[in-house]
């Protein structure tokens, strides 16, 4: 099985090409399918004696593959879309093909230096100190739950013992991810809203009120302040600074979730809005979302990784080996250990385009995202919900009810023209589009427009 002759030297050609065409070339937009749909249409594919790679091959690329929305499509415009450069996505096929290991310096050390490379820019760009260091897990969730776990321990640590066995609490916006709920979940603490302002926005004012309503025994079991940059629904930054002299006026840890808005940080028209992440202990960005990197790559940052380190590394006999100097083992600074590097596809591609690159795309997602709250604006059935503060626009089709929303969306997407979902704002129905690929041109966003008849 493991032997590579002549037949399955074949077979891998097949699969480099068919990978290289798949990046290279358009693909249209495509659709799901039903499982009993597929399942007729697939047939039995693991079967005892196997089918063999070429059918196999067949059956990915005429008949699954088509059923997986081409999230990288132009006119992918709902949730958070993904739109990794050429070079990321090949060199994601190098990195797969090598088996690289990246959970220690001892087995990974080159894969390591240079994820760790591409986590120096963006400590950089965020204003962190040059002792700055954190690791890439699989996404926004994996990241904000290893940040809230190194709070967790440095609340306790701190406290020589009294806070061990007391539940924690975490405060944060109404506008938060969803992610943060589920991080409190798993770790048994307590989440304490803060209404945010008319804009989904959290401000340091509305956080220092809530944090004034506490009791003094309330006040001692926050561990950890977290705020937005860039909310998934909208798009709007939170008041980082604001929130950020709360935590520190508290004494506690303050972590931005910056998954979907990270990107901004490059983009000097938009920027000023992150003001105050400088201050922040942690940050997290996912380069999959807007930094044109594959799935699945969320980048961890934090002002002390040390923190981190002691907080996250496990320890057994047959690990005792990685323990004896210091070197930088990523699987000490999340809730991880085996890891794939999935941060380098990201740090070839900044490598290969350089970041003024980087920073010229965002910047075209930026304009063109302006571009669509003009035609929405200038349309005489769509109505603006707010400007655009990142590359989110929020709008409604006048007249429409819930059901109509869906029904549009799903004939769009039937027809290959555009995948867009509805979205709920203030308890309203409405529609949401998401720009993050530097190939969506105003061109796209009219003909979208178009069909909102």
């Amino acid at each position: 099985m493991h032997r590579f002759d002549r037949k399955s030297k074949r077979l891998s050609w097949k699969i480099l090409s068919y990978a290289l065409q798949r990046i290279r070339r358009d693909y249209p937009l495509d659709r799901g399918r039903t499982p009993d749909e597929l399942r007729q249409a697939a047939g039995v594919t693991i079967t005892p004696t196997g089918i063999g790679g070429k059918r196999a091959l067949q059956l990915w690329r005429d008949v699954l593959a088509p059923t997986c929305i081409t999230v990288d499509h132009p006119r992918f415009l709902a949730y958070v879309p993904s739109a990794p450069t050429e070079a990321a996505g090949l060199f994601d096929v190098a990195v797969s093909a090598a088996n690289v290991y990246a959970g220690s310096w001892q087995e990974g050390s080159g894969a390591v230096f240079a994820e760790n490379e591409a986590l120096r820019w963006l400590a950089d760009v965020a204003g962190f100190s040059a002792t700055a260091g954190g690791v890439f897990v699989s996404g926004g969730t994996a990241g904000n739950l290893s940040a809230l776990i190194a709070a967790r321990w440095n609340w306790r640590h701190h406290a020589n013992g009294a806070y061990d066995n007391v539940r924690g609490v975490i405060i944060a916006s109404r506008g938060t991810h969803s992610s943060i709920v589920q991080s409190a979940r798993a770790m048994d603490a307590d989440v304490i809203w803060v209404d945010t302002d008319p804009c989904g926005r959290m401000t340091g004012v509305a956080t220092q009120f809530v944090i004034d309503t506490l009791s003094e025994h309330d006040k001692l079991r926050v561990f950890a302040i977290v705020a937005t940059g860039g909310t998934t629904n909208v798009g709007v930054v939170d008041d980082l600074s604001g929130v950020g002299d709360c935590a520190r006026n508290l004494n506690t840890w303050f972590h931005v979730d910056a998954a979907y808005g990270g990107a901004g940080l490059i983009a000097p028209s938009v920027r000023h809005l992150f003001n105050g992440i400088e201050h922040a202990d942690s940050y997290i960005v996912d380069p999959h979302k807007w930094l044109f990197a594959p799935f699945d790559c969320c980048a961890l940052l934090y002002a002390n990784p040390q923190i981190a380190r002691a907080a996250h590394t496990q320890h057994a006999e047959y690990l005792d080996s990685l323990h004896q100097d210091d070197a930088w083992n990523p699987s000490d600074y999340a809730h991880h250990l085996s890891r794939r590097a999935r941060g380098l596809p990201f740090w070839f591609s900044l490598a290969t385009y350089g970041t003024n690159e980087y920073q010229r795309s965002v910047e075209v997602t930026l304009d063109v995202t302006r571009a669509a709250a003009r035609q929405i604006s200038a349309h005489p059935d769509l109505e603006l919900v707010m400007f655009p503060e990142l590359s989110i626009v929020i709008f409604r089709r006048i007249g429409w009810s819930a059901d109509q929303y869906y029904a549009w969306s799903d004939k769009v997407l039937n027809d290959g023209v555009a995948f867009v979902t509805p979205t709920t704002w203030q308890n309203e129905i409405m529609l949401r589009l998401c720009i993050v690929n530097p190939l969506t041109c105003a061109q796209d966003i009219a003909t979208v427009l178009g069909t909102l008849k």
